[in-house]
């Protein structure tokens, strides 16, 4: 009886933190299409994806990229994606428009567009 109830206290304290974990999947995004384009100040990439802090006219936004598989998979490298580089960020931003917060579905670099999200890129 003890642990079932230790099970279920557990999974209720799970679910109730789950919003906290971060913003993974597009829910917490808006439906309309938003493009970025600024400075590279910080990168972090790595999994569960790739964040970058991103200098655009002043203000300071984040921006969720592709874990290393897919960034690779796009032709995107870490050297494009240092500190210094201007980048277009293109797909969703928040949905709070108190967030200065964007999930990438792709990457320009230069001339080059790196799709990271071909299903929702387009």
């Amino acid at each position: 009886m003890h642990t079932t109830r230790r099970s279920l206290l557990a999974l209720a304290a799970a679910s109730l933190a789950a919003p906290a974990l971060g913003h993974h999947g597009w829910r917490w995004t808006e439906d309309g299409d938003f493009e970025l384009t600024g400075l590279i100040t910080e990168a972090r990439l790595g999994n569960p994806h790739g964040v970058l802090t991103i200098d655009a006219e002043g203000e300071t936004w984040r921006a969720e990229i592709g874990q290393p598989w897919r960034n690779e998979r796009a032709g995107l490298t870490d050297d494009m994606l240092a500190p210094g580089a201007e980048i277009t960020l293109i797909g969703k931003r928040a949905a709070d428009p108190n967030e200065r917060l964007m999930k990438a579905e792709a990457v320009k670099v230069g001339d080059t567009v790196h799709v990271l999200y071909p299903d929702r890129y387009g």
